[in-house]
């Protein structure tokens, strides 16, 4: 990838929807293989990503497999030989979040970090360059200013800024929450986070005063960064990532379209750019992100803290307001919609607040036209009226699932086509039939003895133009048609489309020999120093060879991974850049100039209960982070891994 392509990288579950994820205008997929993959549910055989890439590199578009848990020592060569699987199946780059691997004989695929290697200054990005890693995922938390500054630290031609510009938000810095382990033993490090940021708690004071009431205050609004394409571009970054691994098929149609939409916007107002693949899609549908599940957006911190981030009422999808309740029946709502124009629809969702701020979800079993003109509808849900807590008159009414959109997204709903010249050319004793596309590939094909004279001149051109121009079953479109010919001519429609077949496949196989591996970046001779001498138990170091790596690179003193239970006292399980005191307008920055409470507001710990779990909150405010204090629960450490890691914990003694 060059450093003027622009990338669009767009999440697959699986091969099927990663192959429309390339139709619907991705420039590259990233897909979980067999194991190893960061997501537990969303693991895919080689075949099936070989299948995948095929597809993909028809059109020039790149295929990322995630390599991206931490490993144990005794999963290191099983990792190292499915490295070697999944470049033979054709995949163009690993992403990978354990050092360890850069000590294994990986095969000469490139390698990319993933966001869980935490990417926040230049300086550790600059390291992770000269370590040989092509790509770089940075921190969702950065601002524009923090990501500039780490693409200047870069070298453009070797290291690429890839930057998640929508989707779900992980509160904590990735790679720096280990609350789910310590409470269950499932490592979010190794793909299988419990999400204790989407539960509600209770939120006491250091007086032990209840400030908030099952609120969800650790979990996020959605990102979406659709008005921040044109500065994440000038700030450097050149690849950008949609979250949803565990995404279905229609939101990654969805979304991959909405912002395909918005970046070739960009790359037409700005001829420096260029698309990082072939073709041009063409959406049989209008792409919304507010149409899929979505907690409501936020862009986060990109252009600096703000205090609507959180989604704190509920993790789940509120929806967009439609109307209101103006009755409740014994078996049917009527509903006064707020747009006469819209439809209500048989299996639509729709869910409102209880009067404790909960979200309660209708599906419609079946929607009637009160007065269609005037908005007025009457709907009949799937469940019982009596279930529908405190559903009155006047309820505001929000849909979060339109039926009739998503049957659109069920069936075909993209087209991407490579535009291509095509040319014949009447010879001595024989036609030939050039194809050109718009990466320069060339293929021909050509029809011996000469072409008898056409009875209808008047009409031959037109037919012959219609005739090679046919290539809707392919993944090619004309862009123009040039015939160079001795006069009118009659060519046979079946010797045209033989022709016309041969000549594509052709072009195809010009494609597929002109595709090239992306370049495996060489580590800076001699390593170059980690930027810190030391690494605590947050490196999620967790086996000898990432130790190996570490060392080799300067570091004395390197902790265990917290998987490896050496931390069993109170330490960070969360550290973020959310702040929940800020959220509850009780930072102390805000006090500020706020009169009659100069110096009362301190950044105090608080509590978050959940049931029998108890975390502390502390704050940070120089950095301005927050970490979520605890400790390894005693059932979590009596399941010890069966091969620990064991490290150095002190400095080793110079010799005398």
């Amino acid at each position: 990838m060059l450093p003027h392509h622009i990338e669009l990288l767009s999440p697959a579950r699986d091969a099927d929807i990663g192959i429309e994820a390339v139709n619907h205008g991705a420039d590259a997929v990233y897909i979980g293989g067999p194991s190893f993959g960061a997501r537990t549910s969303a693991d895919n055989r080689v075949q099936d990503i070989a299948r995948l890439a095929r597809h993909a590199h028809r059109f020039g578009s790149r295929i990322y497999v995630t390599l991206n848990t931490i490993l144990r020592d005794d999963e290191l060569e099983p990792a190292r030989k499915l490295a070697w699987q999944l470049f033979d199946a054709g995949a163009d780059a690993l992403i990978v979040q354990d050092m360890g691997l850069l000590e294994l004989d990986l095969p000469p695929i490139q390698l990319h970090a993933s966001t869980q290697t935490d990417i926040r200054t230049p300086e550790k990005a600059r390291f992770l360059q000269d370590a040989g890693l092509s790509k770089l995922v940075l921190a969702r938390e950065l601002t524009l200013q923090q990501i500039k500054a780490i693409h200047q630290a870069l070298d453009a031609e070797r290291c690429i800024v890839e930057f998640f510009i929508h989707g779900a938000l992980c509160v904590a810095y990735s790679g720096q929450c280990f609350i789910s382990h310590a409470h269950t033993g499932r490592s979010a490090n190794r793909g299988d986070c419990s999400q204790a940021c989407r539960l509600p708690y209770e939120v006491k004071d250091s007086q032990g005063r209840i400030v908030a009431h099952d609120k969800h205050v650790l979990s996020m609004k959605d990102n979406n960064q659709s008005d921040n394409l044109r500065s994440l571009i000038d700030a450097g970054a050149r690849s950008f990532k949609i979250e949803g691994r565990y995404k279905d098929m229609a939101y990654v149609k969805n979304i991959t379209a909405h912002y395909r939409l918005l970046l070739d916007e960009i790359l037409e107002e700005r001829p420096e750019l260029a698309r990082a693949s072939s073709g041009h899609c063409t959406f049989f549908f209008q792409p919304d992100p507010h149409q899929n599940f979505n907690r409501e957006f936020t862009d986060y911190f990109v252009q600096g803290r703000k205090e609507d981030i959180g989604a704190f009422d509920t993790p789940k999808n509120p929806g967009r307001p439609i109307g209101w309740v103006t009755q409740v029946g014994a078996h049917s709502v009527d509903l006064q919609l707020d747009d006469a124009a819209t439809v209500v629809h048989n299996g639509d969702g729709l869910c409102y607040l209880d009067l404790q701020k909960e979200l309660v979800g209708l599906q419609i079993n079946r929607a009637d036209a009160i007065d269609a003109a005037r908005g007025q509808w009457r709907v009949f849900p799937k469940d019982p009226i009596a279930s529908f807590k405190d559903l009155r008159k006047n309820t505001q009414v929000n849909r979060n699932r339109d039926m009739d959109w998503v049957r659109s997204l069920e069936k075909k709903s993209s087209e991407r086509r490579i535009g291509t010249w095509i040319k014949l050319t009447e010879e001595a004793d024989a036609l030939t039939l050039n194809l050109t596309d718009e990466d320069g590939h060339s293929g021909s094909a050509t029809l011996p003895g000469t072409p008898a004279e056409a009875k209808d001149p008047a009409q031959a051109e037109a037919r012959l133009r219609e005739a090679l121009g046919r290539l809707g079953e392919t993944i090619f479109a004309p862009i123009d048609i040039h015939l160079d010919m001795w006069g009118p001519r009659f060519v046979p429609a079946s010797q045209l489309n033989a022709l016309r077949r041969e000549a594509i496949d052709a072009l195809e196989a010009a494609r597929a020999e002109a595709w090239q591996r992306l370049p495996r970046a060489l580590p800076v001779e001699p390593p170059v120093p980690y930027p810190e001498d030391t690494l605590s138990y947050l490196a999620n170091v967790y086996n000898q060879k990432a130790r190996d790596f570490y060392s080799k690179h300067g570091v004395k003193v390197i902790a265990a991974a917290y998987e490896s239970h050496e931390e069993e006292g109170e330490v960070s399980l969360m550290i973020t850049k959310h702040c929940v005191r800020f959220s509850l307008s009780l930072c102390p920055k805000q006090a500020k100039g706020v009169t009659g409470v100069q110096g009362t507001v301190r950044a105090e710990p608080m509590q978050l209960i959940n049931g029998k779990e108890k975390l502390t909150l502390r704050f940070d405010c120089k950095p301005c982070e927050m970490h979520v204090v605890g400790k390894i629960k005693r059932s979590v450490v009596n399941a010890v891994p069966t091969s620990p890691v064991k490290f150095y914990r002190t400095r080793p003694v110079a010799p005398h």
